[in-house]
């Protein structure tokens, strides 16, 4: 009889549930990245060879990069892929590093995300009270939604956060890491 495959611990399988959400939204707004090219490029095309311009069209290319960089902020923390000015960190084992993830997740990422969301929401609310038009005369009538974005990238980004708090402090405090996910989700 050969032996059971291990259990995943609790806290692995709710680090693996919040990583896999920016997963999933990460490959989701990738796809932005393609549709902004393609339609900066049409917008340039129509303009220069045809004469021809559309604010909704420009704006489109805006709200796009704006969604993209907002909910894919968060997939960037999961592939540790954000810019990092810290000149012991690279110098450090596995533990120290998940000391500095750990205390600078839970003092300089978590604090600014609460404050950020807590004074956004009275502008989002108010633009969504009132389905607020476009920011350019001809142009998308959907302000409210890009003012949505900005607890939604709070949102992303502290689901993100707990899950690196979470595995920092595992390791930083048994030594122990956990399973590390890949950004597609699957274990390394």
């Amino acid at each position: 009889m050969s032996p059971a495959p291990p259990r995943r611990s609790r806290l692995a399988a709710i680090v693996a549930g919040l990583e896999r959400v920016n997963a999933a939204l990460g490959r989701a707004v990738g796809v932005l990245v393609l549709a902004m090219v393609l339609l900066q490029f049409t917008v340039v095309l129509l303009r220069y060879l045809f004469g021809f311009s559309h604010m909704m069209l420009q704006e489109g290319v805006l709200y796009m990069h704006a969604f993209l960089f907002m909910l894919a902020a968060g997939y960037t923390l999961l592939i540790d892929g954000h810019v990092r000015v810290d000149v012991l960190y690279g110098r450090l084992g596995p533990r120290g590093k998940a000391w500095i993830d750990l205390v600078g997740g839970l003092v300089l990422l978590m604090p600014p995300l609460v404050v950020l969301a807590y004074y956004s929401w009275p502008s989002v609310r108010n633009s969504w009270s009132v389905l607020e038009g476009a920011i350019s005369v001809g142009g998308i009538p959907a302000s409210f939604l890009l003012k949505t974005l900005v607890p939604a990238f709070c949102l992303v980004v502290g689901l993100q956060g707990v899950a690196m708090i979470l595995r920092a402090g595992h390791l930083a405090l048994t030594g122990t890491p956990l399973p590390e996910r890949t950004a597609a989700g699957a274990l390394r």
